[in-house]
């Protein structure tokens, strides 16, 4: 089983003006002149952590990480009483990740994103084919309705009944309707009352962190408890939600075969409890150049052992492709 790479510091860093009043952060590792590529956070609204640099080889590879708009280091952060999100879309964080490239002075990069992050990493990837020379794509989640209804509105709480009761606590008693769950805790996490939202929000983050793994992982319950970064993690995951990112029906999935040149590898889990499998099933019938990796002792987490495994594999095969 392949380790986590050693730990590493950026060797630069800075805060990205995208326009709209936002600032992104944006750091810098490994090898200056090695492979670039980026790493796209999940969420969205997660984050990077110094973890997710220790995902490539630093020797080989130079890796930009960023947190996208409202989380992380990026300003004005989700977690303000008065957040305003109009300008916090996928096709902004697209054109957010074509401008770093493009001031960092890179031509093409390689495109790694897990969870929300496989389909920013689609998003862009089919809007800017000729910039990505591969894909590493983890618990793939495209943000159709199905995906949405099984982990927000009901059907997964028959597997997580425990939990899921945690999730519909953080909402009103009259507000606990089936079928209108996402709709309601928007009403409840944009309240500017923090003891109206903070509460909702680390319900809402519970609920996700809580089904990443097989096993129970209680350092990532844990830290869904911390109320301004599970505010900004509900809030910006729970506005791109009710407006289905953004996307047409299927779109993703639909646009797969136009990324047919780039070598991608595919990475899920078969007891993904977040996203379930058969979204990425879905791809790989529309991309069946991709490598198609499902592992049977694995949930939704990057770094549980199969998927880690896998993930870095993807990562040491492609650092020497030209």
């Amino acid at each position: 089983m392949r380790e986590l790479y050693p730990s590493i510091e950026p060797h630069a860093s800075g805060l990205l003006e995208a326009g709209d009043g936002h600032s992104v952060y944006w750091e810098e590792c490994g090898n200056p002149d090695g492979k670039p590529v980026v790493f796209l956070h999940g969420g969205p609204g997660g984050g990077c952590t110094p973890s997710h640099r220790r995902l490539f080889d630093p020797a080989k590879y130079r890796i930009l990480l960023m947190d996208q708009r409202g989380c992380g280091r990026s300003t004005p952060h989700a977690s303000a009483p008065d957040a305003d999100l109009s300008a916090n879309t996928t096709w902004h964080l697209v054109a957010d990740l074509e401008l770093l490239r493009t001031q960092r002075g890179i031509e093409k990069w390689q495109v790694f994103g897990g969870s929300w992050g496989s389909a920013l990493a689609l998003a862009y990837a089919q809007k800017h084919t000729d910039r990505v020379s591969e894909l590493v794509l983890r618990g793939i989640f495209t943000l159709r309705q199905g995906e949405l209804d099984w982990f927000y509105e009901g059907p997964a709480s028959n597997i997580a009944p425990d939990t899921w009761a945690g999730f519909v606590g953080g909402l009103p008693e009259s507000e606990r309707i089936p079928g209108h769950l996402i709709e309601n805790y928007g009403k409840v996490l944009f309240d500017p009352d923090p003891a109206v939202h903070q509460p909702a929000a680390v319900a809402w983050a519970t609920w996700e962190f809580s089904n990443l793994t097989v096993q129970p992982r209680p350092d990532l319950i844990e830290g869904a408890q911390e109320p301004l970064g599970a505010t900004a993690f509900a809030r910006i995951e729970n506005h791109y939600f009710r407006h289905d990112g953004w996307f047409t029906p299927g779109q993703l999935i639909a646009g797969a075969p136009r990324l047919a040149g780039i070598p991608t590898v595919i990475v899920q889990g078969r007891y993904d409890v977040c996203t379930p499998a058969i979204t990425a099933w879905d791809l790989h019938q529309a991309l069946p150049s991709a490598e198609f990796i499902l592992l049977e002792d694995a949930g939704h987490a990057y770094d549980e052992p199969s998927i880690l495994d896998a993930l870095i594999t993807a990562t040491d095969t492609f650092a020497n492709l030209s």
